[in-house]
């Protein structure tokens, strides 16, 4: 069984910590303000973010895989952490396949995790992913990728709140003679959906739509929504409604006539 101390804490950031982790041989997960890295002996095996289109999502939406396929090794296989192995196993993947959709998905969300790299919130020691190991990474390939994506990004247009937000296309601007994968990401931009949203409709990984976003924004195609207006105050209550005091003479007379009869 691996020792694992809590050298980690010292760390501020998401990255330093994993560094202390893999240089401890550390089993777990670490939970990060944007989402959660998987460690296997040191390395990297799995990363969530909830910026990122899951692999399932990926393989679904992708035609890879159907969604019964994907959830049937999700039943067979997750109590037992072997998601992925099952999926193979079964046939419906192969296993290259697998792996390459795999990497794709632990990249796309080591960005938001890394990238812009925050303070790590927790370790959790032992923890171990419903997936299961499809390949390990050194966290330093892992750190080092997730700062050339930021890297790259800030060149093509330095405005990271575009990752997150929702987007709108800017009026009038003219989108005449885009490229087809630019021109696909711009008919899902329509004031409501994220980059997250936009990649997930599109099948795609999140990183490659950042990239076309920020072009977009870049020739003046895209930019963040206006937040939602604010809710009006509440107006002056209405009173409530005052019946006036019956005819005392008027319900005399209708007694007297009732007696009567």
């Amino acid at each position: 069984m691996t020792r694992v101390s809590t050298a980690w804490t010292a760390h501020g950031t998401t990255s330093d910590a994993l560094g202390a982790l893999a240089r401890e041989g550390a089993t777990g997960a670490l939970s990060g303000e944007r989402g959660v890295v998987h460690l296997a002996a040191g390395r990297v095996v799995h990363v969530e973010s909830a910026f990122t289109p899951d692999l399932g999502a990926l393989l679904t939406r992708s035609g890879a895989l159907t969604p019964d396929g994907w959830w049937d090794a999700v039943d067979e296989g997750g109590a037992r952490h072997r998601a992925g192995h099952h999926l193979v196993d079964s046939g419906r993947l192969a296993a290259g396949a697998l792996e390459v959709c795999h990497l794709g998905a632990l990249f796309d969300a080591a960005y938001f995790v890394l990238a812009h790299d925050s303070r790590a919130h927790r370790f959790r020691s032992g923890a171990a992913h419903w997936l299961g190991a499809v390949r390990s990474v050194p966290v330093d390939s892992v750190v080092r990728e997730s700062r050339r994506r930021r890297d790259l990004l800030e060149r093509i247009w330095p405005d990271p709140a575009l990752d997150t937000v929702p987007l709108t296309r800017v009026p009038e601007a003219d989108p005449a003679d885009l490229p087809a994968r630019r021109g696909r990401t711009l008919t899902q931009v329509d004031g409501v959906r994220t980059a997250a949203d936009i990649a997930a409709a599109l099948g795609c990984h999140t990183y490659h739509t950042l990239v076309e976003l920020r072009r977009l924004a870049a020739a003046g195609l895209v930019t963040a929504a206006p937040p939602p207006p604010a809710p009006a105050p509440p107006g002056p209550r209405t009173p409530p409604a005052v019946w006036d005091d019956p005819d005392a003479a008027l319900l005399r007379r209708l007694r007297d006539a009732l007696e009567a009869l």
